[in-house]
């Protein structure tokens, strides 16, 4: 008997210890409310992972793994996918901790007609860095017109237009997700329309989609509106209208028009759609403040020396403080980057304008503005937008989530708040305490419709045999911490991040892990 007694124990031991060696999966998620990246209500579930794929999801209590993750209370996503991305500093933090502390799991850059060129070779560098996110691209048109045309206000020649065409292809064929226009920008803001659908067309011939920074989104937003649909129904291609608003005082409410302007480009079968940051207020350069033809060939310095074309310039900056993105007021024109001088860093025109003993009016706004761009240019952050047409926006379904953030890293300027903060954001202040949106309908918006988007067949959702990007919050705290005057700040309530099957946040401890990887379209991710 006592023979018979020590066997069994053995073949427990042995059993328990082969289990151990040879978990069911690496990771197990147990005990999570999954919302799956379609919109559906959640189903509670637990989810296996082996290597970077999700393998098993269902009633897995009896499973082992060599790494278990208990979610009782915690909301279980696809990771987020952020759909605006500025990765141009990526080289110099390739980990990307500001978007993964945020859940984002997957991040398209080469927004707003500005990509890295030469494309592919870039691509291939990235691919050899230890990246903390996936990233992936479009191809930007300024940015290709540029190498091109130079900051030229003219049509291209035939062959100019062929060889940015053959750049276009040549991005598309190395992996490009489409094409990027920034038409308020230089050289963008010089190109007419037919230029901009030939281009488009060869990124339609490889499937891929159009993402456009408008021409304008203050005055000219309806107009801007109506060129992007006119692409897309020429070129046969789908569009994004990106970081979509209303800016200025005067343009407040017109949101209730272009939404219906997408509403009814959607009916006639053109495939529009639009992404969003949750914020009042946009960032671009001082120079958007500055009349586009005195920017031409570089040569606003020159031009400033001109009495006359300096006084021309002086109206057009005051124009756009008194109806675009300047809101009428210099306390809505805040610095978030001054490298020639730091202490502007967080103030607004209207501080600066004081620090210099100056009349606070627009016109000596205006002035230093011109003085700026001399300077060196700065960054800047526009408070010139109303919250009814955020949230107007939001609710359409056809809103993704994109920060139009840049990367960015404590004690480093002075950035907008969606740096850090434009996920938790949505999910804690507009989902929970705004009910602007249900849970499954926000998660949707940052996954599940992205990826479709990107047609991405294996991310976005939570099913078995995607690509393991989850990420695991607390619905009942997540919120963003950064503000405009105290950015450099991590949301609150992110508990997990798992990227390609690698877990880079734990129980909320960031763990600097290299998990994120170039995905291409031209490739199998």
């Amino acid at each position: 008997m006592r023979k018979f007694a020590l066997i069994s124990i053995l073949l427990i031991f042995f059993f328990t210890n082969c289990s151990q060696n040879n978990p069911d999966f690496d990771i197990l998620i147990l005990n999570g409310t999954i919302y799956d990246g379609t919109g559906q209500q959640p189903i509670q579930a637990d989810i296996g992972i082996k290597d970077d794929q999700i393998i098993a999801i269902g009633n897995l209590s009896s499973s082992t793994a060599s790494k278990s993750i208990d979610a009782k209370g915690l909301a279980v996503s696809p990771g987020f996918i952020d759909m605006h991305t500025h990765l141009e500093p990526l080289m110099d933090m390739p980990l990307a901790e500001s978007l993964v502390r945020q859940g984002v799991t997957l991040a398209l850059g080469g927004p707003d007609g500005g990509s890295p060129w030469p494309f592919g070779s870039y691509l291939d560098s990235l691919s050899n860095t230890e990246l903390g996110i996936n990233v992936a691209y479009l191809i930007g048109h300024n940015t290709i017109r540029k190498e091109v045309m130079g900051l030229e206000d003219r049509e291209p020649t035939g062959e100019e237009l062929e060889l940015m065409k053959r750049y276009v292809q040549q991005a598309m064929n190395e992996g490009a997700f489409g094409i990027s226009t920034g038409l308020k920008y230089l050289p963008g803001t010089f190109a007419k329309i037919d230029e901009v659908i030939e281009l488009s067309k060869v990124a339609a011939n490889e499937q891929g989609i159009y993402t456009s920074h408008l021409r304008e989104e203050g005055l000219g937003l309806l107009d801007a509106v109506k060129e992007a649909i006119l692409i897309s129904r020429e070129a046969q291609i789908p569009v994004v209208l990106t970081h979509h608003k209303a800016i200025g005082v005067k343009m407040w409410g017109a949101s209730t028009k272009t939404l219906s302007m997408v509403d009814s480009a959607r009916k006639i079968g053109l495939d529009i759609m639009m992404d969003q940051y949750p914020y009042t207020a946009s960032h671009t350069g001082i120079s958007v403040l500055i009349p586009s033809w005195a920017m031409e060939g570089g040569d606003f310095a020159r031009r400033i020396e001109n009495p006359v074309l300096k006084d021309s310039i002086k109206k057009g900056i005051i124009y756009n403080i008194l109806n675009d993105r300047g809101g009428k007021d210099l306390n809505r024109i805040q610095f978030s980057r001054v490298e020639w001088d730091q202490s502007l860093e967080g103030k607004t025109l209207q501080d600066w304008v004081e620090r210099e003993e100056m009349e606070p009016t627009i016109e000596n706004g205006a002035e230093l503005v011109i003085q700026a761009q001399l300077n060196g240019g700065t960054g800047t952050i526009y408070h010139a937008m109303d919250e009814s047409d955020v949230e107007r926006i939001m609710k359409h379904p056809m809103t993704m989530i994109g920060s139009d953030g840049r990367l960015s890293r404590p004690g480093d300027g002075q950035p907008h708040p969606r740096a850090y903060g434009t996920f938790p954001r949505v999910l804690g202040y507009y989902v929970r305490e705004k009910k602007i949106l249900s849970l499954p309908e926000a998660i949707h918006k940052m996954t599940g419709l992205s990826a479709g988007r990107l047609a991405l067949s294996n991310r976005g959702l939570i099913k078995v045999e995607n690509i393991a990007d989850i990420t695991i919050f607390d619905p009942e705290t997540i919120i963003d911490k950064s503000t405009f005057t105290d950015p450099h700040q991590y949301p609150e309530g992110i508990e997990y991040v798992i990227i390609n099957g690698k877990i880079a946040i734990d129980k909320g401890k960031y763990l600097a892990v290299p998990a994120g990887k170039v995905i291409r379209k031209t490739a199998k991710d």
